[in-house]
């Protein structure tokens, strides 16, 4: 198969499939027009490398789709957290002493650390429920897991924190 015929296969695949991968990506990232952001972005960084056997290209395709709006959430889970860090500085460095500041930031880092250190899907649970305030049945939707492990995720990553509270209590 030359290159223009597996430029053309790939074409036909991703355009029968485009509404479906946007439905896809929609699930996990809650909004239509970053979906449809998204399967275009996906088309443009495949379409130079056209697929070799285009028989392949729908579940490539949707894994693909599925792998960026995870990326997607991703990258806006940590924007949100570097702004959120970044107004909790600026406001609490106007109303805290600096000693005070100082055990605020550390408190904040040994969360991070906490957070950091659970399992990917359990800190994915807990951020886009906690910093995005989406419920546990679109969670579920999104990572394609039952409510009752988004529920078992999210009793996890809060005892984690709990944990960690409880340390920082046993400390002082």
């Amino acid at each position: 198969m030359d290159a223009d015929s597996k430029a053309d296969a790939f074409l036909r695949v991703f355009l029968d499939y485009r509404d479906r991968l946007e439905s896809c990506v929609f699930r996990i990232v809650g909004c239509r027009a970053t979906a449809a952001d998204l399967i275009q972005d996906l088309f443009l960084r495949l379409w130079p490398r056209s697929i070799d056997r285009p028989e392949d290209s729908a579940g490539y395709l949707f894994r693909s789709a599925h792998n960026l709006a995870i990326d997607h959430l991703r990258s806006v889970c940590v924007r949100a957290h570097h702004e959120v860090s970044s107004l909790r500085e600026q406001n609490s460095s106007e109303f805290l002493p600096p000693d005070a500041l100082l055990v605020a930031r550390e408190e904040l880092r040994r969360i991070d650390k906490a957070l950091r250190a659970l399992p990917e899907r359990v800190r994915h649970v807990f951020l886009l429920n906690r910093v995005h305030g989406r419920s546990y049945p679109e969670i579920a939707r999104a990572l394609e897991v039952s409510i009752s492990t988004v529920e078992k995720d999210m009793i996890r990553a809060l005892a984690a924190c709990k944990a960690l509270l409880q340390k920082q209590d046993e400390r002082k």
